[in-house]
């Protein structure tokens, strides 16, 4: 059978469509304000991130949680805040790494999507904007960062991967016994992206130290296990065990 010039046409045109809504429906379901038009995968593995971590989430802190779900949901957003305007304050100051630059830029963008998220999560619940004080975790390994660059930036980007790592399995943990299904999903949704956070922190460290990195890692991985092991007064996304 032979194809004349305007069938071809005809066909490459709806071939192009075609893909042109493929791609937007990707879109959407990847980058949707909308937390119903997302997509959840199957399955992650999450034995790098808990093997990186140094410690596992207490029970007693997944009960609390779950007790006082509201205050998570409003930490979670402000965490979210925070890690893009911590990304936007790096992007202004260490201007010399195009990779450092892309990293971060997709960062922002990443975090603001997720901070816009969990807002509509908070609007859908009804639920009103209320102060919460930082808890001690951040402040408790940014007290150990080193002062000289670029040995600093090192630090603060090793913290990074610890804060996301964290981040990860919690909301794994929460997603196995909350009673919100649509939350759950969505702690689900979010697990694709956070899980690779953390090693895209170490790999931009490693690149900018001229020394192996595993050293302060190790030692940040005793410093964060602790924060989240010892009894905390204050309940927060990155708590420690509730005292």
């Amino acid at each position: 059978m032979t194809i004349n010039q305007q069938d071809l046409e005809t066909l490459q045109s709806s071939e192009s469509a075609i893909n042109s809504d493929n791609i937007e429906e990707k879109l959407i379901e990847e980058d949707s304000v909308d937390i119903t038009r997302l997509r959840t995968p199957i399955k992650i593995d999450l034995s790098p991130v808990y093997n990186f971590l140094g410690a596992h989430t207490t029970k007693a802190w997944v009960d609390a949680a779950i007790e006082n779900l509201p205050m998570i949901i409003q930490d979670h957003a402000n965490c979210e805040k925070k890690a893009a305007g911590t990304a936007m304050n790096l992007i202004f100051r260490y201007e010399f790494s195009y990779d450092l630059q892309r990293k971060l830029a997709q960062l922002i963008r990443e975090e603001m999507l997720h901070y816009e998220q969990v807002l509509g999560i908070m609007n859908e619940r009804g639920q009103e904007w209320k102060y919460l004080s930082a808890g001690r975790y951040a402040k408790g390994m940014l007290k150990h960062k080193r002062t000289y660059e670029p040995a600093a930036m090192v630090d603060v980007l090793i913290i990074g991967a610890f804060i996301e790592a964290r981040s990860c399995e919690r909301f794994a943990a929460l997603a196995e016994v909350i009673d919100d299904e649509r939350l759950a999903k969505y702690y689900r949704y979010l697990l694709k992206s956070e899980s690779r956070h953390f090693e895209d922190y170490l790999a931009l460290a490693q690149s900018l130290s001229d020394e192996n990195i595993d050293e302060r890692v190790a030692f940040f991985k005793e410093v964060e296990a602790e924060l989240i092991s010892s009894p905390d007064a204050e309940l927060r996304f990155h708590s420690g065990t509730p005292a």
